[in-house]
């Protein structure tokens, strides 16, 4: 319904006004005020969409009256009723924005023909704010997955170098120069607070956050240049934890890895967070990586964050031999320092527990790693973990041996069929009941190309076939292929085909003809 206010200290022309707008037009909502003061009063309650306005009222004349109103209410649409036809008062009016300028005593046809403009203006305006919601809410959608999919290229090496850039612009985020990594250990059986978590940090604007895999929610922070990195990294740990005060349970736990300066460098930084949450039993539920033990091991010169790379990567390529090598290396490194037996078998099962997390992420549960007993020497201690990885390799070649051969070819058809869909590898994820981040190892591994790479192929050839009508706007083929931004759209197009989409239409058109 249309509301609508009439303004005019004489209350038969206030009357006759409504009599003609009700006569003519159905379903407006009509209100009257006696003059210019009153008329504010109302626009705050009854917030009309359309006001007429006489001019010439006590106190408060109408044009001071629009002035006030449209300052506070610049949607309101104005239509001037007045007895005074001068050039002056018509250039006020214009500059305030008023519709039309209607002078007593008007004809019945002038005031139909005016409200009738305005109505229908007012209409489209109506269409067009709903189609912009819409768009924005199906925006915000496609924004949360493109978010989830940025943080799996750049913690696990899947950088696409066509989109980042654009991604990174659509996602509107403030980029700072220093960024780190957080991980948040979730309980058993509680995957339902990932919503929260990721509210938490939508709510800050701090940082991006991952999908969801194992029990663990990798996020990808920016430094906030008014706090000191400890500052800023503990308050925001506090505040997931407070997630917890809800839905509690063991297990709740914060890893945070060093600040870097690219994003080219932040894999490390999730890996220093992810050995920074090796423990979860720590009274204090969060912990920085410069604070864990294996870190300071590291202080002799022994290369320990070559090691946590190879080892991170082996475990990820399945490479199980070279897994034992690591491990063995590790071991050998404590024995030849003479270290405590203790120590070395604690920092050897905190090395197991990274194997386990890394499984995780993959979407291969594993048992805890325990040792069954206190090793007497590093024979024994060899041995023991020997059979822990054993049982981690088994766990991972079951869990593989359950991927059926043609899954990455499902999944490529998949892509085809809806790639004007919004799509995000968690999606297809949990389409084919993998990791994310497996399948996107899987599918450049097996067809030479990262999926996102495969996508945006599907939808530039998808365009360059619907623009083969002209009927068909660049705005309408953008959103037919499965893009929310015109602009991007238009970027990418240009870095696939090296034209812009205009060019590119214009030369197909042209030969058509």
């Amino acid at each position: 319904m249309i509301k609508l206010l009439i303004v005019d200290d004489e209350q038969t022309e206030r009357d006759g006004l409504q009599a003609i707008l009700q006569n003519n037009f159905a379903g407006l909502a009509i209100k009257q005020a006696r003059n210019g003061k009153i008329s504010i009063q109302m626009a705050e309650e009854f917030r009309p969409d359309l006001i007429f306005m006489d001019i010439k009222m006590p106190g408060i004349n109408g044009l001071e009256a629009i002035e006030h109103i449209s300052g506070n209410h610049p949607g309101i649409k104005f239509i001037m009723v007045t007895a005074l036809d001068t050039f002056e008062f018509a250039i006020q009016a214009i500059k305030l924005g008023v519709k039309d300028y209607i002078l007593k005593p008007s004809k019945v046809s002038e005031i139909v023909e005016a409200v009738g403009k305005v109505l229908k203006q007012i209409e489209e305006e109506r269409i067009s704010l709903q189609t912009s919601k819409l768009q924005q809410a199906v925006l915000q959608k496609a924004m949360r997955l493109i978010e989830t999919d940025i943080v799996t290229q750049l913690l696990f090496d899947h950088v696409h170098e066509v989109h980042l850039d654009e991604l990174v612009g659509l996602l509107g985020t403030k980029m700072t120069r220093e960024k780190f990594v957080m991980i948040v250990m979730l309980p058993l059986e509680s995957e339902s607070c990932y919503a929260e978590v990721k509210e938490s940090i939508r709510r800050t604007g701090s940082g991006w956050v991952g999908a969801l895999y194992g029990r663990q929610i990798p996020i990808i922070v920016f430094r906030n240049a008014d706090q000191s990195f400890r500052a800023q990294a503990t308050s925001l740990a506090r505040d997931l934890l407070t997630v917890a005060k809800s839905n509690p349970g063991p297990g709740w736990f914060v890893g945070i890895g060093n600040a870097c300066e690219s994003l080219e460098q932040i894999r490390q930084s999730y890996q220093e967070a992810l050995i920074a949450s090796t423990d979860t039993a720590l009274p204090v539920k969060y912990r920085f990586y410069a604070d864990t033990p294996i870190m300071a091991s590291a202080r002799d010169g022994y290369p320990i964050k070559q090691l946590e790379k190879q080892y991170f990567e082996h475990i990820r390529q399945g490479q199980w031999e070279q897994v034992r090598t690591d491990v063995i290396d590790f071991v050998r490194r404590y024995e030849n320092e003479g270290a405590d037996m203790l120590l070395a078998q604690q920092r050897v099962l905190e090395l197991l527990w990274l194997a386990a997390r890394v499984l995780a992420e993959m979407g291969v549960e594993t048992q805890t790693s325990v040792f069954s007993f206190q090793a007497q020497d590093y024979r024994q201690l060899l041995a023991e973990s020997g059979l822990l990885l054993d049982r981690m390799r088994q766990s991972y070649v079951e869990h593989y041996d359950q991927v059926e051969p043609d899954t990455i070819h499902q999944i490529k058809q998949y892509i085809v069929e809806n790639s004007q869909e919004d799509m995000s590898l968690e999606l297809i994820g949990q389409k084919v009941n993998l990791s994310p981040f497996y399948i996107s190892k899987m599918f450049k591994e097996q067809l030479g190309i990262n999926y996102i790479d495969f996508l945006t192929e599907c939808r530039i050839e998808r365009a360059k076939k619907l623009m083969g009508d002209p009927d068909k706007s660049l705005k309408e083929i953008t959103f037919e292929i499965g893009y929310h931004d015109p602009n991007y759209f238009s970027k990418v197009f240009k870095k696939m085909c090296d034209v812009s989409p205009t060019e590119y239409r214009r030369t197909l058109l042209g030969k058509k003809g």
